[in-house]
C-alpha cells in the first residue's frame, strides 16, 4: 500500500530556506558562495551639535563615500525598546527612598516613563556597515583543470560552489583590507566601528527573521549550529 502523503512527516528546518550557508570567523558564508562581513558603527546625536559641527561633519561623511572605491551597503535597524527592567528599577529606587522629596520625584518620573510609552513606541536604532565579496571574485575560472574538478569532488556534500574552507580564504583576504580601511575611515568622524563576532551575528539574524517573537524569547548561543532558544515569561 503506498504512503498517504498526508501522513508523511515533512523535514527540513528553517535554515533551509535561508540564504545563510555559515558564519565563521565574523564572516558570513551565503549558499551561492558569495560572503559578507558586518560592522557596527556608534551614532552620535546630530541635533546637539552646533551648525558649524553639523556642516563639517556632513561633508566628511561625504568624503568617505566619495573615497571608497568599493560597495558597501549602511544599514539602519529600529527595534523597541522593552524598558520593563528600567521601570522595575525606577519601583524599586522609589521603594528604598527614605526622602519624601526625592520619593515623589521619582514616582513622578517613573509615571511619565509609563505613559511616554504608552503614547508612543521607544525604538532603539542601531547602525551597521556591510562589505560583500562575491562569488565572481573567487577567481576558478584561472585554476587549471585538475584543480577545479578537486574543488567540485570535495564540496560534493554541500550546497556551496566550492569548499568552504576555500570560499573563506578568499573572502578574508577580500574582505579584511576594506574592513581595517572603513574603521580608519569613519575613525576620522569620532565614530566606533567593530567587527561583529560569531554571537552578535547569529543574535542579529535571529532577531531580523523573528520578529516578533525575538523580544519574548532568548538566544542562547553555547553552540550556535544547535541554538536554544528560551521564553521569557
Amino acid at each position: 500500500m503506498a504512503n498517504d502523503p498526508l501522513k508523511i512527516a515533512i523535514k527540513g528546518t528553517t535554515q533551509d530556506h535561508l540564504p545563510i550557508e555559515d558564519i565563521v570567523d565574523g564572516v558570513v558564508i551565503l549558499k551561492d558562495g558569495s560572503a559578507s562581513m558586518v560592522m557596527q558603527i556608534s551614532s552620535v546625536n546630530f541635533d546637539l551639535l552646533s551648525e558649524k559641527e553639523q556642516s563639517a561633519l556632513v561633508s566628511a561623511y561625504g568624503g568617505i563615500l566619495n573615497s571608497l572605491n568599493f560597495p558597501i551597503q549602511l544599514v539602519i535597524k529600529s527595534s523597541t525598546k522593552d524598558v520593563g527592567s528600567y521601570l522595575k528599577n525606577l519601583v524599586e529606587a522609589e521603594n528604598k527612598q527614605t526622602n519624601k522629596l526625592l520619593k515623589e520625584r521619582i514616582k513622578n518620573y517613573r509615571k511619565f516613563i509609563e505613559d511616554t510609552v504608552k503614547k508612543n513606541d521607544v525604538l532603539s536604532k542601531s547602525f551597521f556597515a556591510v562589505v560583500r565579496f562575491s562569488s565572481l571574485e573567487l577567481g576558478i575560472k584561472n585554476a587549471g583543470k585538475q584543480t577545479i574538478i578537486g574543488l567540485l569532488k570535495k564540496n560534493s556534500e554541500t550546497g556551496l560552489p566550492y569548499p568552504k574552507e576555500y570560499i573563506l580564504e578568499k573572502a578574508r583576504a577580500s574582505l579584511e583590507p576594506k574592513r581595517d580601511h572603513l574603521i580608519r575611515l569613519f575613525s576620522r568622524l569620532g565614530l566606533e566601528i567593530r567587527q561583529l563576532t560569531n554571537k552578535e551575528m547569529i543574535e542579529l539574524f535571529y532577531r531580523i527573521y523573528n520578529e516578533e517573537v525575538a523580544t519574548n524569547q532568548k538566544l542562547q548561543t553555547v553552540n550556535y549550529s544547535s541554538p536554544l532558544v528560551t521564553t521569557n515569561k
